[in-house]
């Protein structure tokens, strides 16, 4: 039989433009919206929001960086929260849309692993160099089932936490939208990045490598 390689990405790069789109994304639009709430009024932190994600987008242009289709969005995706909760003059409402996001994703992730096509094989081609045929492997199939699963299992979670800490108010709902949500998302990645190699390693006649760098 011969041995296959799978080639993972190298992961410092990674982290480091993860964490800077949870910063940009998340930490610092929370921050914003928290702190005008409280001083200028939700439409001044509302429209922070939004000015922020230009500001980020319009920076990163200027500068001639790559604008990830990743960022473009969750930027996109913000501003559509920002607009929508500014013209209902809700704060509510800013909160509660990534929670039904949460709902969706988690529907997307368990339906797809319940009709057998896991949409965590087509989120694997961005990270990591699979063999075509090796998608066709059983063991493989059941892999990425397996990790949809936990997907959606944390999706769900996510939503529930979100609308618990919502009783206690729009304060609770912000902190649980700007930490909570994104320490459990880390989490999820790593549990499911480890399930995943974990499996690979055990299959016979493969070898997992991380890619040298250039």
């Amino acid at each position: 039989m011969q041995e296959i390689v799978i080639e993972l990405g190298r992961l410092r790069p990674q982290l480091i433009r993860g964490a800077r789109m949870f910063v940009e994304t998340v930490t610092v639009p929370t921050l914003l919206l928290y702190v005008l709430l409280h001083t200028a009024g939700l439409a001044w932190g509302l429209v922070a929001v939004i000015g922020w994600c230009a500001l980020t987008l319009g920076v990163r242009r200027l500068f001639g960086q790559h604008l990830p289709g990743t960022l473009l969005l969750c930027a996109g995706m913000l501003c559509g929260r920002a607009a929508l909760a500014l013209v209902l003059s809700s704060a509510l409402v800013y909160v509660l849309q990534p929670v039904f996001g949460s709902a969706l994703m988690a529907l997307l992730f368990l339906g797809s692993a319940a009709v057998g096509r896991p949409v965590t094989i087509r989120l694997a081609r961005d990270f990591v160099t699979l063999p075509a045929h090796l998608f066709h492997h059983q063991g493989v199939r059941r892999m990425f089932t397996q990790v949809a699963i936990l997907w959606g299992v944390s999706r769900v979670l996510d939503a529930g936490m979100s609308l618990g800490l919502l009783h206690w108010g729009v304060d609770a709902g912000l902190l649980s939208r700007g930490l909570f949500s994104g320490l459990l998302t880390a989490l999820t990645i790593v549990v499911c990045a480890a399930w995943g190699a974990r499996a690979l390693r055990r299959m016979p006649g493969v070898t997992l490598r991380l890619r040298a760098a250039v």
